[in-house]
């Protein structure tokens, strides 16, 4: 039984694919009787500006409410699931803020005589990212592996994240329903797969 935190960033539109990965992946959670909590951005309204007012208060030690509940999500959690769609080529503008603001200097990461350590070492990561383009457009620009590059090595690992999982599912407004239901299958099964046991 693995404590499982799903951070979900795409505004709810009916039958969207992200929220059938998002349905089908909390059914097959808590059906093998793991926790489960979903932090679904768009719904918290969360804040995604890391204003002065934060860097002030983060930098006196104290930590916003807000930014406080995330990171105590974060430390329940052994495993963390992102799902999110990727426009211009990046992430929604409300998990950048989700990882400006939780992701923050002294809970995430410390520098020590110039050299800086990941915190969240007994954490792991599956990022699961939807595009509308399709997949071997993306995949033949370079655009994954910058992503991954970006994103498992320039978020996670910096963090200190012990393992780290990418998966993108391409074209997936204009797939067939087999496919997308193969994707949505497939999204389950790595998650499942990934988890500590």
């Amino acid at each position: 039984m693995s404590n499982i935190l799903i951070v979900y960033a795409h505004p709810k539109t009916p039958q969207s694919f992200n929220q059938r990965v998002l349905l089908a992946l909390v059914e097959a959670l808590e059906r093998e009787n793991n926790n489960v909590k979903i932090r679904d951005l768009y719904a918290e309204h969360f804040q995604s500006n890391l204003t002065t007012d934060d860097l002030i208060t983060l930098h006196a030690g104290d930590v916003p409410m807000d930014i406080q509940e995330e990171q105590n999500c974060i430390v329940w959690a052994d495993t963390l699931v992102f799902i999110y769609p990727i426009w211009w080529a990046s992430a929604p503008a409300v998990m950048k803020g989700y990882f400006d603001r939780v992701l923050a200097y002294g809970f995430a990461y410390v520098t020590e005589a110039g050299r800086t350590r990941g915190l969240l070492t007994d954490k792991r990561a599956v990022v699961k990212n939807s595009t509308g383009t399709p997949f071997d457009v993306y995949e033949s620009q370079g655009f994954y592996s910058a992503m991954r590059l970006l994103v498992d090595k320039g978020v996670f690992e910096f963090c200190g994240f012990n393992e780290v999982r990418h998966l993108f599912y391409g074209g997936t407004p204009t797939a067939k329903p087999d496919v997308v239901q193969s994707y949505i299958d497939d999204a389950v099964a790595n998650v499942l797969d990934f988890l500590p046991r």
